[in-house]
């Protein structure tokens, strides 16, 4: 019997579910079905391009009195139409969501369809903001009832079957013994999609630096780039991405750090402070640049948009510098999937019902390759500092019920900090609980007249099923934000189009610690977060931010 008679040849898949089920609508092709038709958008061959009014208020305290002064800002934006050939390059590719990620596209790709013991399963993307969920785009007038739109069809984005994949990874397994070794996918998936997999090959080699991992993770590191000269490493990935670019015919490369968590790296004035500074840390091999931010720098120099999926401080000051005198993306920091969005959700639901959060004690235990290597505790506060800031913007928002820093109290002090609730994250390793991880979350709040509320939530997820749909959408987000530009359309202005600012927080929502433009508070409220992104894709096809104050449903 021939293999592909097992369903296992290269031409997978040979099931007779094949074409039983249609394709997901998460993974159709659906066009740009969006035209908006107004003074404030026009279209051409190549671009869209709109007109912004972006509105806010300047706020002055005077003796205790609010003078709100409300402000306009008149902006375009222009969309280039055509969607870049992308590939996606992740360091940490033989790993779990690398892996898991490569075979699901796959999956999609060819519609490979599988037995569980729930019965038939179809490939879908399910997880993905951008494939999975909708916006309101208005109302339908003879009916009065919402209209939605996948949040993909807003604008043109690149579809996740068509990304090219590739990548770095310290261990050399194949990328099929890389899935089954990882034991997240269904094993009927794996048997069918594994010929693919296979003949993506292994993993290119990649940066392995002992003191920035956890020591349990020496065994796997088979396949690293040889040496100790940093620079020599740099030139070695920037040529990877080259190479990886011309092979393949691409337009563009996202390179996303998907690897293990490091520990924080030491900001030392000269070292990486300042992108000069940086560079020459590099060529001098200072012990203090780690893996995560050679490959930040590679990317960052050969003009490619870079995500930091962990929550280590790749973005060292250096990094931020590079990227803005180079004007090349970059995003961050650390995969929100689980435990951290729903935290951003139910901490801003209490404290927007002006119930007082006094402490939040956050426990999981999981037992994958990332829990094994948050085993080790420098890795661990890496992670525990990015679950740790999630609920700080919510607290400062609300001085009712917190009292605000003081000016001018000392450092380091609560006062200089602010009334805070006690927050606590624990994260243990687990190996028999694999790729599930569980979670507990105990709100303990004051609620009127001195009373107390305890709310207990338990979560188990599988970690890696979570976060590979994340991926995806801050991949495509990247993609897209590099064709999108501006310019001030003030009247007496004569700005040309120009990139968008290279920190890219408007990847926050997927984001536990996002990165932001230097001098700017960060938005943790996974609904600020949502409602931003929104309100930019709709700017850029001339329409307004969401509205739910539905006037018409309001008055005579």
């Amino acid at each position: 019997m021939s293999s592909n008679a097992n369903g296992t040849g290269a031409n997978t898949p040979a099931s007779q579910l094949e074409s039983v089920l249609p394709i997901h609508p998460t993974a159709a092709r659906r066009g740009n079905p969006i035209v908006v038709q107004s003074d404030l958008t026009s279209y051409t061959n190549d671009h869209i391009i709109s007109k912004f009014t972006n509105r806010g208020a300047d706020v002055a305290v005077v003796e205790g009195q609010y003078i709100v002064t409300p402000t306009t800002k008149q902006y375009e934006f222009q969309t280039e139409r055509k969607v870049a050939k992308t590939g996606l390059m992740m360091v940490g590719w033989g790993g779990n969501n690398g892996s898991t990620l490569t075979a699901t596209i796959l999956a999609n790709r060819h519609n490979i369809v599988w037995q569980t013991k729930n019965g038939v399963q179809q490939p879908n993307y399910i997880g993905s903001l951008l494939r999975a969920s909708t916006i309101r785009l208005g109302t339908d007038p003879s009916t009065g009832k919402d209209i939605y739109v996948p949040v993909s069809d807003v604008l043109p984005m690149v579809h996740p079957n068509d990304l090219v994949l590739g990548g770095w990874d310290i261990s050399g397994a194949r990328m099929d013994e890389a899935m089954s070794r990882a034991q997240v996918l269904d094993y009927d998936l794996q048997r069918q999609v594994a010929p693919h997999m296979a003949e993506l090959g292994a993993p290119l080699p990649s940066i392995y630096y002992p003191d920035f991992i956890a020591a349990n993770q020496e065994a796997r590191a088979d396949n690293v780039v040889p040496g100790t000269d940093k620079q020599a490493h740099l030139e070695h990935l920037r040529a990877d991405i080259r190479r990886f670019k011309e092979q393949h015919g691409l337009d563009r490369v996202i390179v996303f750090w998907t690897a293990n968590t490091e520990r924080y790296s030491d900001i030392i004035p000269g070292v990486n402070d300042t992108a000069d500074s940086l560079l020459n840390a590099i060529k001098t091999s200072h012990s203090e640049v780690s893996p995560s931010t050679l490959f930040a720098v590679a990317s960052i120099l050969e003009g490619e948009p870079f995500i930091n999926g962990a929550p280590q401080n790749t973005f060292v000051p250096g990094v931020i510098e590079l990227a803005e005198r180079t004007r090349s993306f970059i995003g961050g920091d650390d995969l929100k999937s689980g435990q951290t969005k729903l935290k951003s959700v139910f901490a801003e639901f209490l404290v927007n019902a002006g119930i007082k959060p006094l402490s939040i004690a956050s426990y999981n235990h999981l037992g994958n390759n990332d829990g094994h290597n948050l085993s080790a505790e420098p890795q661990f506060k890496s992670k525990e500092i990015s679950k740790s800031s999630v609920v700080d913007d919510m607290v400062a928002a609300n001085p009712l019920l917190y009292k605000p820093a003081q000016p001018g109290a000392p450092k380091g002090s609560k006062d200089a900090k602010g009334e805070h609730p006690d927050h606590i994250v624990v994260i243990k390793y687990v190996p028999a609980v694999g790729d599930s991880k569980r979670a507990i979350d105990e709100y303990y709040s004051e609620i009127f007249c001195g009373g107390r509320s305890t709310i207990n939530i338990f979560n188990e997820c599988e970690d890696s099923l979570l976060a590979t749909p994340l991926i995806l959408d801050l991949t495509i987000l990247a993609e897209l934000l590099t064709r999108v530009k501006y310019r001030d359309a003030s009247p007496n202005s004569k700005a040309e189009f120009a990139p968008l600012y290279p920190v890219l927080s408007l990847l926050s929502y997927m984001l536990k610690a996002p990165l932001v433009k230097p001098g700017t508070d960060v938005v943790n409220s996974l609904n600020r977060q949502r409602n931003a992104l929104e309100a930019f894709l709709k700017a850029c096809v001339g329409l307004e931010g969401s509205s739910d104050l539905l006037l018409e449903t309001r008055i005579w």
